[in-house]
């Protein structure tokens, strides 16, 4: 098991994720301290880092529970949202751990681009949406993120497996990361 921590740069926030490959998927378990709300989640991925479910909880009595099938359909809190059916990947806005996802499933060549759909999670309302994104290898530990239906674009540093040391001016990973 391998143990993150970020902190957000706006919110403040810490973030504690421990993510492990079991049983033939990734599992990620984390805990969001946003100060007056805490967030837990668990997330699957599968052995290519495509997702697969999300279960998360606030302390103020959010839920939510998302679910990508076989088939690729997507599944919010049980009910079928076909308007997700380009999305691969899941964003969690309140996380830098999602955007570990594309990096390491697109696995790109400096200077190569690709544009994806994501599943987007809104932290605060928990509303998921489509959302188009570019990301862009700028060299062997940085990437370009760019959304592609608004003018927001931020550069992403990783470390050599590819999980968020910084992720300008939203997240920076805190340097107490361990294995065991």
């Amino acid at each position: 098991m391998t143990t993150y921590r970020w902190r957000g740069a706006r919110t403040g926030s810490v973030e504690h994720l421990d993510v492990e490959l079991r049983d033939d998927r990734w599992r990620a378990r984390s805990l969001v301290d946003l100060g007056p709300v805490r967030v837990e989640y668990a997330m699957e991925l599968d052995p290519a880092w495509v997702f697969r479910a999300l279960r998360l909880r606030t302390s103020s009595g959010g839920e939510l529970d998302l679910d990508r099938d076989d088939a690729a359909m997507w599944w919010v809190n049980g009910a079928a949202r076909p308007d997700l059916a380009e999305a691969v990947d899941v964003d969690l806005s309140l996380s830098p751990f999602t955007n570990t996802l594309p990096v390491r499933r697109l696995d790109l060549a400096v200077g190569a681009a690709a544009d994806i759909v994501t599943a987007y999670v809104d932290g605060a309302s928990l509303a998921v949406s489509p959302d188009p994104q570019r990301y862009t290898r700028v060299d062997d530990d940085r990437y370009r993120y760019e959304s592609r239906d608004s003018d927001f674009r931020r550069e992403i540093t990783v470390d050599v497996d590819r999980f968020v040391v910084d992720y300008a001016g939203l997240f920076t990973r805190l340097p107490d990361r361990s294995t065991s």
